[in-house]
Formats: structure tokens, sequence, C-alpha cells
């Protein structure tokens, strides 16, 4: 059975073609485009080719982008627990 186009959300109006598309809806400015293209190359970005044509869709740079809003808060409570449990280790050891 052949998936059909509504099942994998295959609208034209949520690829962005180019970097430099990327660049103006990730960043604001056309003019960042090179900076999309490192983010590509070291796998930073959810980016994919048509072609030689670097392509991504915005519902899934916008996934990707509350996907990174969540982990520094992730990262700043593991932190708080790393010196909770530091604090703890410190008082039970002998002095």
């Amino acid at each position: 059975m052949e998936p059909n186009a509504a099942s994998l959300n295959l609208r034209a109006d949520d690829i962005l073609e180019g970097a430099a598309a990327i660049a103006e809806y990730l960043f604001g400015s056309r003019e960042l485009r090179r900076k999309v293209y490192y983010l590509a190359e070291t796998s930073k970005l959810p980016v994919f080719r048509l072609g030689s044509v670097l392509c991504a869709r915005k519902s899934v740079l916008a996934g990707f982008i509350k996907g990174q809003e969540r982990q520094p808060i992730r990262l700043l409570h593991l932190r708080a627990q790393i010196a909770a449990l530091t604090e703890t280790i410190r008082q039970l050891a002998p002095p």
C-alpha cells in the first residue's frame, strides 16, 4: 500500500528551499546562509537535500527549536541535583 500525501505531510508551503531561505526563517537574515551550511555539515540542524539544494521543513525546524528550548532547563536541573548530591557527600564524609 502506497502512503498518500496527507499522511506524509507533503505540503509545498512547509518546505524551505536553499540555505538563504532557511537562514531567513531561522535567523531573520538571508546573509547568514553560511551558518546554515555549517550547522547542516555538522549535523546540528535537521535538513535534507533535493538534488544539490539544501532544504528543510518549517514544521521540523519548529519542533527542533522547541526541543532545544527544553534542553537547557534539563541541564540546569541536573546541575542543581549534582550540586545537592555533592553537598550531601561532603556532609557525610569524615573531616
